[in-house]
């Protein structure tokens, strides 16, 4: 067995697609596949992802329609080698050692599930784009760390999900759990698997040592908002904790949560994505009987209950970030 395999998802990335796969061939650790699967792009990043067929470790999945996120990935890791798999935006470009970084981390402990990168926005390098997620008792999936100084996120530490834009993750503990839920399309979903390893006892830890540099919404065209990235939102934040909470774990919390869905109600509404943002809750209703809720089980009380904690204490770290942005303290 290979020690990892790479998985890049791409649509219609033809600014960006080369300079990322390139970065992943730079790699230190070359004990590794590349697997790049194509969501039906019109552009020519499928003739560079092209380009590469025949090269020793590289595979190239075509789909013939825009699959999402989930579905495109899962392809990646079903077809995985690897012992490891690691997820990497077509938008996203890895410091050499980027790879080896995260298997560094991740063999410290079985019990690891997935390794967050330091991510970095690419156009201004001095601050931070992603540091590992986070969830609040309202409802917000949050990035640690967006738009915030470097020099505070250079401690590893467990944080409650990988983001799946470069982040690693132990295959053994995908087959045991399951893989990304295609019912997110996009948004949300890296969370959802963090969740369900969290509920099961497993750790997401940030490697702050693994660094990559990101464009963010190159894909989809939303750096913040846009009438897809609202639709998403507003489906997938109801989905996240409905799927992940036991029953009396979602009562508990549905006062707090359906706060939180009217507050975004309201932003969504101020920016101008009312609409888009209502459709993404009508979706989530359609789609809540087609879930598959992970089991009750009374031995997993213990992480249910940090779960609770970590929402709450988040709650507190969301409002101090807010603030921090208000003020413009980065």
């Amino acid at each position: 067995m290979i020690k990892a395999t790479v998985v890049i998802p791409n649509l219609n990335g033809a600014g960006w697609l080369k300079d990322s796969i390139e970065s992943i061939w730079a790699q230190t650790m070359q004990d590794f596949e590349l697997i790049v699967v194509d969501n039906a792009s019109t552009d020519e990043s499928l003739d560079i992802a092209r380009s590469y067929v025949g090269r020793e470790r590289y595979t190239l999945i075509e789909n013939d329609r825009n699959t999402g996120f989930s579905y495109a990935v899962n392809q990646g890791i079903r077809a995985a080698k690897g012992e490891f798999v690691a997820l990497f935006n077509n938008d996203a470009f890895a410091e050499p050692d980027w790879l080896e970084q995260l298997i560094s981390a991740a063999q410290q402990t079985p019990q690891i599930f997935a390794v967050s990168s330091l991510m970095i926005r690419h156009f201004e390098r001095e601050l931070a784009d992603d540091a590992g997620d986070y969830v609040t008792i309202l409802g917000f999936a949050c990035k640690r760390g967006d738009g915030m100084k470097l020099h505070r996120y250079q401690k590893p530490c467990r944080v409650f999900s990988a983001c799946g834009g470069a982040a690693l993750y132990r295959k053994s503990i995908l087959d045991e759990i399951g893989l990304f839920d295609e019912h997110f399309f996009a948004y949300y979903e890296d969370v959802d698997i963090s969740w369900r390893a969290n509920s099961l006892g497993y750790k997401n830890v940030y490697c702050p040592t693994a660094r990559c540099y990101h464009i963010c919404g190159a894909t989809t065209g939303a750096v913040r908002y846009n009438p897809f990235k609202s639709i998403q939102s507003g489906r997938n934040s109801i989905l996240l904790p409905y799927k992940n909470m036991p029953i009396l774990m979602f009562l508990l919390n549905l006062p707090f949560l359906t706060a939180g869905y009217l507050l975004k109600a309201v932003m969504f509404r101020l920016r101008g994505f009312g609409p888009a943002y209502g459709q993404g809750f009508r979706e989530a209703l359609k789609v809540m009987g087609k879930l598959e809720k992970p089991k009750f089980r009374l031995k997993n009380l213990p992480n249910y209950l940090l779960i609770q904690l970590w929402l709450f204490v988040d709650t507190f770290r969301y409002a101090i970030y807010r603030v921090q942005r208000l003020f413009h303290i980065t």
